[in-house]
């Protein structure tokens, strides 16, 4: 379409605004938590807190293991959903997109979508309560790494988890491609 006014201009799609930094979607799905973290630095490298076990608003005290999961570029991990287990994640190399959609139908943002970015460009950690599905796509050019601190014991006979394919289901209405604007 060729724009000759600002009735053609008008016409066409506005584009996503980020009224917080790094987060695109309607409003923070009930109980997710991010917290930003501070990067320290000087000459000899930099330094980053990615939690505190005594920060109660990420109810840190509940970690029970701490996991690295490893993507390739481009590459999606997930649908994930706990019926107990709450997560918590920091992305400590490359850059990820974490995608959020409450499954949770007693909740006042059932079936809101987030999407959030962390990793080197923004570090910051997110604690994800039971009952929202949860996935990672390494949106950078190198191999990314995020740190999982989940609230269980992984338990191979009593696993709290259910998957959902990230690309074909009829649950969760997301599109994981880019999007270009």
């Amino acid at each position: 379409m060729q724009v000759k006014s600002m009735e053609d201009f008008n016409k066409l799609e506005k584009p996503r605004v980020q009224n917080i930094p790094g987060f695109y979607g309607a409003r923070l799905i009930e109980g997710i938590v991010i917290k930003d973290t501070k990067l320290f630095s000087d000459e000899r490298g930099f330094l980053t807190e990615l939690i505190r076990l005594d920060d109660e608003d990420m109810k840190a005290q509940d970690i029970k293991q701490i996991i690295a999961s490893y993507s390739y570029p481009g590459m999606i991990k997930g649908w994930h959903l706990h019926s107990k287990q709450e997560d918590h994640l920091f992305c400590v190399s490359g850059m990820v997109k974490v995608v959020l959609y409450d499954y949770r139908e007693d909740s006042p943002t059932y079936k809101v979508l987030n999407e959030i970015f962390m990793g080197d460009r923004y570090p910051r950690t997110v604690y994800i309560p039971p009952g929202i599905f949860h996935g990672t796509k390494n949106v950078g050019n190198d191999v990314s790494v995020v740190i999982g601190m989940p609230s269980l014991l992984y338990d191979p006979e009593d696993v709290d988890e259910r998957r959902v394919n990230p690309i074909s289901n009829n649950i969760i209405p997301y599109n994981w491609n880019c999007k270009m604007e």
